[in-house]
């Protein structure tokens, strides 16, 4: 199983289960997520859910060959398992806790800022590398690490796309805390223990009163890059970017106007 679900004392846990792929995230994986988190929500014994991967790596983010596979013709999202998956993600009502450890690369660290508690190893590594691949930022990414580390900080790392470490991270609010990656799959356990302890209708309200402020944007931003995502997806940029990958060189963007 490339997803790994299990339930156990109050808490859903999510696991990355693809090692040999760096844990890339394929429409299949994204679709059991989706079901469990929906079927969280329902689930009166749920009470947290947690995200993780492996010691080695969170996830490489999408796996490239099966993203293109599974992409409509006509270039939408709206379809596509990874919109499902991160619907249900940006709507659950209950408490999502994140443990990351290695690389969250793209939509790796993009859903990271729809959990509440996101806890990092030393040896945590983020980037969203869009612009590396001619597309732009993905659900409500642009606005909330604006928001989380202030515009001058998320222009270097949604425009560059380069990567950086766990220390940085924290500095920018992107993870509440960060521990020895030995430490850190307990510690993420631990805090999910502590919300499944604490009454259920506090931890909702005081989650879904955190988050009025922001869902009218995030929901409007996400339609609006969602647009441009499927636009730039099928523009020659992304073409080359994604061939380039593929044939293991560099990408030659100089054509391009």
């Amino acid at each position: 199983m490339d997803i790994l679900s299990s339930k156990e004392n109050g808490v859903l846990t999510l696991e990355f289960n693809r090692p040999e792929r760096k844990n890339a995230i394929t429409a299949a994986m994204y679709q059991t997520m989706a079901d469990a988190i929906n079927e969280a929500e329902q689930d009166t014994a749920v009470r947290a859910i947690l995200i993780v991967g492996k010691p080695e790596i969170f996830t490489a983010g999408n796996d490239l060959e099966d993203f293109m596979k599974t992409a409509p013709s006509t270039g939408a999202i709206e379809d596509r398992s990874v919109y499902k998956f991160m619907m249900a993600l940006t709507g659950a009502t209950k408490p999502v806790v994140a443990a990351v450890a290695g690389a969250a690369v793209g939509i790796g660290t993009t859903l990271l800022m729809h959990c509440d508690l996101v806890y990092a190893a030393d040896t945590a590594k983020f980037s969203m590398p869009f612009s590396q691949l001619g597309l732009c930022p993905e659900f409500a990414s642009s606005v909330l690490l604006t928001q989380i580390a202030g515009y001058p900080r998320a222009a270097e790392k949604l425009m560059l796309g380069e990567a950086f470490l766990a220390q940085e991270a924290l500095e920018m609010g992107l993870v509440s805390r960060v521990l020895p990656a030995a430490e850190l799959l307990a510690f993420a356990q631990g805090q999910a223990a502590k919300l499944v302890a604490l009454p259920a209708s506090s931890i909702r309200a005081t989650k879904q009163l955190m988050k009025a402020s922001r869902n009218a944007l995030v929901s409007e931003t996400i339609t609006a890059e969602n647009k441009l995502f499927s636009a730039m997806l099928t523009a020659p940029e992304a073409k080359e970017a994604f061939t380039a990958f593929f044939q293991k060189r560099k990408p030659d963007f100089s054509q391009f106007a």
